[in-house]
């Protein structure tokens, strides 16, 4: 049975938090066949036996849009799809495209969608299980990891940066990772591999032009798929909220997230998550509604946080 798995969402991280129920669906149906609105996905998952395939959708917001998402889903051949969003017009298109069997989010369920309760709720009622994890092992060749290893000092403490995301009001700024390379420089043999990609690259380069030591690698020029081995083998990701800490965790690895403006949900699916909030919030109130300045999370905090994980 050709299965599907309807991911409706942008961005790369929401995408990977969803994936240990893909790999959960997959054990049941086999190899599945992923759709998503999200650009370099398939770089992303280009190694997972679990995947067959993944096709990229154009993002769709009108019922006008329900003639070409359905022609879209015919092309597939689907006999059975998971849709992991509360759409009207998903659900429709998959019906129009004769899909035999559709399960779908409660529809008009959109308010206050907690990603991962919603998602591990919908997984476990569809499959009919008792329960499911929450977070699964994130595949990367080994013909990848050993190409990279080599890049990898293992007498070091070796640190992603994730200075770059999606958004401003979710970076706590140039300035700040700065100071907390600087400070950790002080207190140990640190390596530091900074990404912020491709067009915020101005970014990484003022951090590494500021670093006292010259222990930075800039891995912004490299394309999603060539800067997955780093996550993986890091010792630990430091940054925004962004696709960078879900591959960390999901390689088991500790990952510490600056939640200045980003819902919890993001990072509620992982043991492996070290989450560091603004002084005096309260995190189930944060969202991205909220304008926390980068500055109310200090660089004192973070350090001593990472020695922590440093010295465990």
């Amino acid at each position: 049975m050709k299965t599907g798995v309807f991911l409706n969402y942008i961005g790369l991280g929401a995408n990977l938090l969803h994936l240990a129920y893909c790999h959960k669906i997959a054990s049941v149906y086999g190899p599945i066949t992923l759709i998503s609105l999200a650009k370099n996905l398939d770089q992303v998952l280009e190694d997972d036996q679990l995947i067959k395939e993944v096709i990229t959708f154009d993002k769709n917001k009108n019922i006008t849009d329900i003639p070409k998402i359905s022609s879209n889903l015919r092309k597939l051949n689907l006999e059975c799809i998971f849709i992991f969003y509360p759409s009207a017009r998903l659900y429709l298109a998959a019906k129009l495209a004769g899909i035999k069997k559709i399960f779908c989010y409660p529809i008009f369920k959109k308010k206050k969608l907690h990603l991962v309760e919603a998602a591990k709720k919908f997984t476990c009622d569809s499959l009919k299980l008792v329960d499911c994890d929450t977070e699964t092992l994130i595949q990367i060749s080994e013909r990848k990891i050993e190409k990279t290893k080599k890049f990898f000092d293992k007498s070091k403490f070796n640190i992603v940066i994730g200075a770059g995301s999606s958004g401003p009001d979710t970076r706590w700024g140039e300035n700040n990772f700065i100071k907390l390379i600087n400070q950790l420089n002080k207190k140990g043999d640190f390596y530091f591999y900074i990404q912020a990609g491709p067009d915020q690259k101005i970014i990484s380069r003022e951090i590494i032009n500021n670093v006292n030591k010259k222990n930075c690698m800039d891995l912004s020029d490299l394309s999603v798929g060539e800067v997955m081995p780093y996550f993986a083998l890091c010792d630990t990701y430091v940054g925004n909220d962004s696709f960078m800490h879900h591959v960390t965790s999901q390689s088991q690895k500790p990952a510490i997230v600056l939640l200045i403006n980003s819902p919890r949900a993001y990072t509620d699916y992982s043991k492996n998550y070290h989450r560091i909030i603004p002084d005096n919030a309260c995190i189930d109130d944060i969202d991205h509604s909220f304008v926390y300045s980068p500055n109310s999370i200090s660089v004192e905090k973070v350090v001593n946080k990472v020695l922590e994980i440093k010295f465990k």
